[in-house]
C-alpha cells in the first residue's frame, strides 16, 4: 500500500474559493481513482491555505487492477478461406490487437460466428497513472475566476509557485502551470520562509507545523474563535459567533495570531450597523460586546504573523478603522439632512434594467401589487402597506448604501425611526428582503411580508417578460431564490392567497410598463413556480411520488401543499381506500388520454340507472371534498374520492362508453369521466403512484 502527498503552493488565493476548490479537489481525485482502477482502502483528506492546496490520500494499491477485454473482431466467414486459412481479414485483426492469429478464437452470436480476443491487461504502476492523471486533476478544478500569466496556457486561479507530488518518498513526475513536480515546500511566507524536503505525509504535516502553517481549516477556525474569546474576555467583554466572518479570516491566514484594538467612544453613538459592517465586511473584525450586549468601542483584528511590536500593529489597525468610521460618520449625517420620502423621485434616475426602467416604475409597480394583496389579506394596514412601499427603496440613494450596498433596507429602516415613522413601516423597508438566502429569516410584518411579495413577484414576472429567465445553472437575477422565498413566506403565512392570481396581477401590471416578449407570460413563471415549489418540497424530505402527483394538478394556494402532501402520506397507509381511489383514477385517466375537448354533462342524456347514480355521487362528493379542503381535512377528502370506487366501477363495467352511433350520449360519457377526474384533481394526480 501506497501513500500520495501532493501540495500546489500558489500565490495568495481568495477566501471564498478556497473551501469548494478543496471539495472538488477531493471529488477529482476520487473519480480518477476509480476510472483508473487504483483501488484505496484508506482516505483521501484534503487540507488548505490561502497559498496552498493539499491533498493526502492513503493506502493506496501498488498497482492498477488487471482489466479483462474482450473484443470482437470480423465474420468467421470472411476471416478463413475454403482451406480454413486466415484472409487478410483475421490478419489485419491480429496485427491490431497485437496478437498472433491462432490465439483468435471464433464465438457464436445472434449474427453468426465471428472472430474473439480475451485478454488481460495487466495494470500498470500507480506511480505512472499518477503522473499523468495528477496534471489533469488540478487543470479540472473550477473556480469563480482564473487567469493565465507569463506563457502559461492553462488557467488557473493564481500564478503557481511550487508543487509537491510524493507518492512513498519517490517524487511523481510532471508538470503544472510551468512547474515541475518535486519533493521541496515552503513554509510561512514571513516567520519560516525556508525551503523544506519532503519524504512522506508525516514527515510532511510534522514539518509544516514547525514552518508555522496549520494546514487544517477546521482546527485552524477553532484556534481562531479561542484565541478571539480570551481576547474580547480581556478586554472586559465578550464576542459573537459570525461563521461567515470566522470562515473568511480562517481562509486568510496560515497562522493566525489577534489583536484588540480600540476606537472612538463618540462613535457609538451612530446606529450599530454602521458601526459593525465596516468593521466586518471592510476589515474582517471582530466586534466586542459588554455583559449587556451593548457594542464596546473595541474590536478585534486576526493577523497572519505574530507580531513582533503589537502595539504598532494595534495602531495600524486602529488607524485604518478610523478612517473607516469616519466616513461612515460623515454619510450618515449626510444622509439625515434629506427626509427619506424626498430621495423617492430621485429613484426616477436609477436604472433597475435597461428593459424594465427605472427604480422609481419598479416602487410603483409592486407598490400597486402590495396593496391588492393587502386588500385580500389586511385591508385596515393599506396605509402602512402604501407609504412603506414607497420608502422601501429611497435609501438606494444613500451615500451609506452607496459605500455599502449590503445595508440596503437596513439603513432605511434607521433613518426611517429617526424620521418618526411608525414601527410597522420602518421594519417593514428592512423586513422586505428577507429572506436573503435559502432557509433564511423572513419578515417580522405583516406589511414587510407583503411588500417583500409584491417586490419579488415583480421581479420574476419582469424578467421573464423581456426572456431573462433562468437556464440551466445561470440564474444572474437570483430569481429562484426570489420565488423560493414568496413560497415560504405564503407557506409560513397561510395567507388564502391563490399563486396563479397574484402572478396574473403582477403580469397585468407590468404589462402596462413593457409589451412581454412572449404571450405565454403567465404560464411560463407558473410553470417557475410550480418546479421550485418540488424543489421545495423534496428537500424537506418529501418522497417523490406524493410532491409528483400533488405538482401535476393545480396548485394555487401555498397554504395548501403542505397539509396535501401530510394528508395523502396518512391516506396511502390505508391500502385498500388508497389502492381504490389510484385505480379508479388511472382507470378513467386511461380512457380520456385521447380526449382533448371539455364536454358539458346532460342529465337528460342519460340512459341507464348507474349514469345518474355516478354522476350524483360526483357532484355531492366534489362539493363535499371542497369543503373538507377548505377546513385542512385533507385526508377525509382523500377518503371520499375513495367512496366513489363502486359507482366507478359499476359505470364501467355496465356502460359501453365511447358509442359509436350516438355522438351526444358518448361525449355525455367523456364529460362525466372529465367531471369526475376534475374532482381527484382537487388533490393529486393519483397516475403518478405506483402500487
Amino acid at each position: 500500500m501506497q501513500e500520495l502527498l501532493l501540495e500546489v503552493g500558489t500565490e495568495e488565493i481568495p477566501a471564498g474559493f478556497l473551501s469548494k476548490a478543496l471539495e472538488e479537489l477531493r471529488f477529482l481525485m476520487n473519480s480518477a481513482l476509480t476510472e483508473n482502477n487504483i483501488k484505496i482502502s484508506g482516505q483521501i483528506l484534503t487540507l488548505g491555505t490561502p497559498r496552498r492546496l493539499i491533498l493526502i490520500a492513503s493506502d493506496l494499491a501498488d498497482f492498477q487492477d488487471d482489466v479483462e477485454e474482450e473484443v470482437m473482431g470480423p465474420p468467421a466467414a470472411i476471416a478463413f478461406d475454403s482451406n480454413g486459412s486466415p484472409t487478410k481479414a483475421a490478419v489485419g485483426f491480429a496485427e491490431k490487437q497485437g496478437v498472433p492469429v491462432g490465439s483468435l478464437d471464433a464465438v457464436e452470436t445472434p449474427k453468426g460466428s465471428y472472430l474473439y480476443l480475451k485478454r488481460t491487461i495487466k495494470g500498470k504502476s500507480t506511480g505512472d497513472v499518477l503522473a499523468s492523471v495528477l496534471p489533469n486533476i488540478l487543470a479540472k478544478i473550477s473556480w469563480p475566476k482564473s487567469m493565465r500569466w507569463g506563457e502559461i496556457k492553462t488557467p488557473f486561479v493564481r500564478p503557481v509557485h511550487w508543487v509537491v507530488a510524493v507518492l512513498n518518498a519517490k517524487v511523481i513526475p510532471f508538470s503544472f502551470c510551468g512547474i515541475t513536480s518535486g519533493n521541496v515546500t515552503i513554509g510561512h511566507r514571513f516567520m519560516a520562509p525556508d525551503k523544506i524536503h519532503i519524504s512522506s505525509a508525516k514527515e510532511y504535516l510534522k514539518a509544516l507545523e514547525n514552518a508555522k502553517i496549520i494546514p487544517d481549516m477546521a482546527k485552524r477556525e477553532e484556534i481562531i474563535w479561542d484565541i478571539i474569546k480570551h481576547e474580547a474576555e480581556k478586554a472586559g467583554g465578550s464576542a459573537k459567533k459570525d461563521h461567515n466572518l470566522l470562515h473568511t479570516v480562517t481562509n486568510l491566514v496560515e497562522y493566525p495570531s489577534v489583536i484588540c484594538g480600540n476606537f472612538d467612544e463618540s462613535y457609538l453613538n451612530l446606529p450599530e450597523d454602521v458601526i459593525i459592517t465596516p468593521m466586518k465586511e471592510h476589515q474582517k473584525y471582530f466586534p466586542v460586546y459588554d455583559s449587556n450586549e451593548c457594542l464596546m468601542p473595541r474590536f478585534i483584528a486576526v493577523n497572519n504573523t505574530i507580531a513582533r511590536n503589537t502595539e504598532v500593529v494595534k495602531r495600524g489597525h486602529e488607524r485604518v478603522l478610523r478612517a473607516r468610521l469616519s466616513d461612515a460618520a460623515f454619510f450618515f449625517e449626510e444622509d439625515m439632512k434629506k427626509p427619506l420620502i424626498s430621495r423617492l423621485n430621485e429613484l426616477k434616475n436609477v436604472i433597475y434594467h435597461a428593459e424594465l426602467g427605472t427604480s422609481y416604475a419598479k416602487v410603483m409597480r409592486f407598490k400597486e401589487l402590495a396593496l391588492w394583496l393587502g386588500n385580500l389579506i389586511c385591508p385596515d394596514k393599506l396605509s402602512e402597506i402604501e407609504k412603506a412601499s414607497e420608502l422601501a427603496k429611497c435609501d438606494l440613494t444613500t451615500g451609506m448604501v452607496g459605500e455599502f450596498p449590503s445595508l440596503q433596507g437596513t439603513m432605511g429602516m434607521e433613518y426611517a425611526r429617526r424620521e418618526g415613522w411608525a414601527d410597522e413601516i420602518c421594519i417593514a423597508i428592512r423586513d422586505h428582503y428577507l429572506p436573503t438566502h435559502a432557509g433564511g429569516e423572513l419578515p417580522a410584518t405583516v406589511t414587510g411580508a407583503i411588500i417583500s411579495l409584491a417586490d419579488r413577484i415583480d421581479t420574476i414576472t419582469g424578467y421573464f417578460a423581456v426572456n431573462q429567465e433562468p437556464s440551466g445553472s445561470a440564474d444572474p437575477f437570483a430569481l429562484r431564490r426570489h420565488a423560493l422565498a414568496i413560497l415560504r413566506i405564503l407557506d409560513d403565512r397561510g395567507w388564502d392567497v391563490s399563486l396563479l392570481d397574484l402572478i396574473k396581477e403582477s403580469v397585468n401590471i407590468i404589462s402596462r410598463d413593457i409589451t412581454p416578449k412572449e404571450d405565454n407570460l403567465i404560464s411560463r413563471v407558473y410553470d417557475f413556480f410550480r418546479d421550485r415549489g418540488k424543489f421545495m418540497l423534496l428537500r424537506e424530505g418529501f418522497d417523490q411520488e406524493s410532491v409528483d402527483a400533488v405538482f401535476s394538478v393545480p396548485v394555487y394556494k401555498i397554504k395548501q401543499l403542505r397539509p396535501k402532501i401530510e394528508g395523502l402520506a396518512c391516506f396511502r397507509s390505508e391500502a385498500t381506500p388508497f389502492q381504490n381511489a389510484v385505480f379508479s383514477y388511472k382507470r378513467i385517466n386511461n380512457m380520456l388520454k385521447k380526449q382533448e375537448t371539455a364536454f358539458e354533462v346532460e342529465s337528460g342524456l342519460f340512459a341507464d340507472p348507474c349514469e345518474r347514480k355516478l354522476w350524483e355521487i360526483c357532484l355531492k362528493t366534489s362539493a363535499l371534498v371542497r369543503e373538507l379542503i377548505d377546513n385542512g381535512h385533507y385526508l377525509q377528502a382523500c377518503n371520499a374520492l375513495s367512496d366513489m370506487t363502486p359507482a366507478i366501477n359499476d359505470f364501467f363495467d355496465k356502460i359501453e362508453i365511447l358509442v359509436k352511433n350516438n355522438d351526444a350520449v358518448r361525449n355525455n360519457r367523456i364529460g362525466m369521466l372529465q367531471a369526475l377526474l376534475s374532482v381527484f384533481n382537487l388533490i393529486a394526480d393519483f397516475s403518478k403512484f405506483t402500487l
